[in-house]
């Protein structure tokens, strides 16, 4: 699978929730507070390859996403593979565990509060979140999935249409990782 998405920081969350509500977007779920903890790799400098590795907790229940180094283009372009941690490890403790007995490091915490839209768009279906992260500000994110390679330029294609039409112009492309670690003053590690 494969991540396609743009960045954009807000002035105004909740207008441009409606933007998307009146062009026939549907809220995905309730509001959700995102958790997400990133792992430096021991031998390896996710800064340099633009790859990531996060624990990330939504509502109780928490996940293990790994991200391939970004694609050359105007819009952010990467494998994604993700999986839930199971009722026995409800809290990602094991998994946290096992990466650091094998050397990972965590490098920060990422807290956001998020809000998820779904829109039909150009033949795609589309999900717009808006999200509130804890020490950088209010930001929008629009992600399409492609299946496989043939199926990224009208993912990309869909992606950059809709930002247009919202009137997003200025795309943010560091990660929340990143800004977080930019406005703490630290080095960023993603």
């Amino acid at each position: 699978m494969l991540e396609i998405e743009l960045k954009f920081p807000l002035d105004d969350a909740e207008r441009l929730r409606q933007q998307v509500l009146e062009l026939g977007g549907s809220v995905a779920g309730p509001r959700q507070q995102h958790r997400d903890t990133y792992y430096a790799h021991p031998c390896r400098d996710f800064k340099k390859t633009t790859e990531a590795l996060r624990i990330r907790g939504i509502d109780g229940h928490y996940h293990i996403t790994y991200k391939g180094p970004k694609q050359a283009s105007q819009v952010k372009t990467r494998q994604e593979l993700e999986w839930s941690l199971g009722p026995d490890d409800a809290r990602g403790e094991k998994m946290t565990a096992v990466l650091e007995a094998l050397g990972f490091r965590p490098v920060a915490t990422v807290e956001k509060f998020r809000e998820t839209l779904e829109i039909h768009w150009d033949g795609l279906v589309l999900e717009v979140t808006l999200d509130e992260v804890n020490g950088v500000g209010w930001y929008a994110e629009i992600e399409a999935i492609a299946a496989d390679q043939a199926a990224v330029a009208t993912a990309r294609e869909a992606v950059l249409s809709l930002a247009r039409r919202l009137g997003l112009t200025q795309p943010e492309p560091r990660s929340y990782l990143n800004l977080l670690l930019n406005a703490e003053n630290l080095d960023a590690k993603d």
